[in-house]
């Protein structure tokens, strides 16, 4: 009950927003060439996937996201881990760091069609190219927020290194791993869907620029509920992995 209690706050917003956004449309404040009206978008949406016309751009497009994003994952805990706990890595590595982090991971995607072409090879590396910086810079902060005692006591419990890693290091870092992987995933779905639009690859992205340039704004309007939809779902469902893994953190209330 206090679960569903919750869930009326947000669904009584969204619900304003469609009320003005029927609103808007019905009087007609913005041409319907540009904005349909919520029941043309969501009728849509449901007639695509009715007819199954949705099921093979959305799997492309989450399988893009998800491969860039683990390959992302992997790379950005390994890298945050030998840097967090490596005092003179960081030191020689943080400002090389800063300055790419900032560069706008959509900015390489001509560098990257240049190496790899129009191939799902050059979508998968931008992909992790942009989603490995929030994983890895939460990651250098949890390990290297890993307590000096700790190593000591490591140390005199004779434990590997392997250990410390496994036993002590990473469930340490890992509140701000999962939540730079979180953060990650959120840029791995961008991503997958503007490589998509500049290098038509099959996925959302392309129905997307493809329903733009051909004015047919109902079928735009779904893709981008589709993919509002697909965040959610799947922020949804790495919070739940989240609350598992980290059973032992005190729940906020």
């Amino acid at each position: 009950m206090k679960r569903l209690l919750n869930l009326l706050p947000p669904l009584a917003f969204a619900g304003a927003l469609l009320l003005i956004w029927h609103v808007a449309t019905d009087m007609r404040l913005v041409s319907p060439v540009f904005l349909p009206t919520p029941a043309r978008a969501l009728g849509d949406l449901a007639a695509r996937f009715a007819d199954g016309a949705i099921w093979e751009p959305l799997g492309a497009t989450v399988q893009r996201m998800v491969l860039g994003w683990f390959l992302a994952s992997m790379a950005g805990i390994a890298l945050g881990a030998a840097i967090g706990l490596t005092p003179l890595a960081r030191d020689l590595l943080e400002p090389t760091l800063e300055f790419l982090r900032p560069l706008p991971a959509s900015a390489i995607i001509p560098v990257a069609i240049l190496f790899l072409g129009l191939s799902e090879s050059m979508a998968v590396s931008v992909i992790a190219f942009g989603s490995i910086w929030p994983v890895l810079m939460s990651s250098i902060f949890g390990f290297g927020a890993v307590r000096v005692r700790l190593q000591e006591v490591s140390a005199l419990l004779g434990l590997s290194r392997t250990e410390f890693l496994t036993r002590i290091a990473i469930p340490s870092a890992m509140p701000d791993i999962l939540a730079g992987m979180r953060s990650g995933l959120a840029v791995s779905l961008i991503l997958a869907v503007v490589t998509e639009m500049q290098a038509s690859l099959p996925g959302l992205g392309r129905d997307i620029f493809l329903a733009q340039r051909s004015f047919r704004s109902g079928e735009l309007y779904a893709g981008l509920i589709m993919l509002g939809l697909l965040g959610v779902l799947i922020n949804h469902g790495l919070q739940i992995a989240e609350n598992r893994l980290l059973r032992w953190r005190p729940q906020r209330s």
